[in-house]
């Protein structure tokens, strides 16, 4: 046994206008402009009401709650209300009777904003009932489970990156080139080399041991003897001579 239905006051507005509206000619929409705005038929609230799924409008006496009209709405936009082309705040309804028997009527709000709640509450049951009708669908019928498995010969491809020490990252698929000792990377090509110092530079001359520079002063010293001794044989002798260097 099903959960019992509760019925509830969706929407109250205090003062609506019901209007005589000519048949419709063709399939163009109702105006507001064709009916006798100025003289309404009937002036009284309405009260829109839902059970369950369905719902209904109620055009009621303010003072004493008489019903005047029953519109039942199976959907919306629909064939049981429908706003005229001409003006937001004019709607065409469909009445019914506890005969069955339909009549079209035209309804006006004096106010836009009142118009504009009906709108929107209207707009939020049906997409209520939608979503209801959505889960009970879920319900009934199983889900489809999703194969996720490889099928035969399918392969994926995964790129992995990973993180060195310092910050940088190099993807898995380098792994295979190597870097030099130490993490060192090598000169780049076209670097300017130092040449080897050559054999024959002064700066790079074997010291001479003091054996070799002592022979060395002895021949300088003894030529440049020998050759002031023969330049001044006029002046003095040569034993004199040389004894005058010794003691410089």
């Amino acid at each position: 046994m099903g959960e019992p239905e509760y019925e509830s006051v969706v929407l109250v507005k205090q003062e609506v206008f019901v209007y005589k509206i000519p048949p419709r000619q063709s399939n163009r929409s109702y105006r507001a402009a064709d009916w006798n705005l100025l003289d309404p038929i009937w002036t009284g609230r309405l009260r829109m009401v839902a059970k369950g799924r369905s719902l209904c409008v109620k055009l009621e006496d303010k003072t004493n709650g008489t019903l005047f009209a029953n519109c039942p709405i199976e959907s919306y936009p629909g064939v049981a209300i429908e706003a005229v082309s001409d003006s937001s705040r004019y709607f065409v309804l469909r009445i019914q009777d506890g005969n069955g028997r339909t009549a079209f009527i035209g309804l006006g709000f004096g106010d836009r904003s009142d118009s504009f709640d009906m709108n929107v509450a209207l707009q939020d049951h049906f997409k209520w009932v939608k979503n209801e009708e959505k889960i009970e669908k879920e319900k009934v019928e199983p889900k489809q489970q999703l194969d996720l498995g490889f099928k035969e010969g399918e392969t994926i491809k995964i790129n992995v990156k990973i993180t060195k020490k310092d910050g940088s990252e190099a993807s898995s698929r380098l792994t295979g080139k190597k870097t030099g000792a130490g993490g060192l990377l090598p000169p780049p090509p076209g670097g300017n080399k130092i040449s080897p110092p050559q054999a024959g530079s002064p700066s790079h001359q074997p010291a001479p041991s003091s054996s070799t520079a002592a022979g060395a002063g002895q021949t300088e010293w003894g030529e440049f003897t020998s050759a002031g001794v023969t330049a001044s044989d006029a002046a003095a002798t040569p034993s004199k001579t040389n004894a005058n260097w010794v003691q410089f």
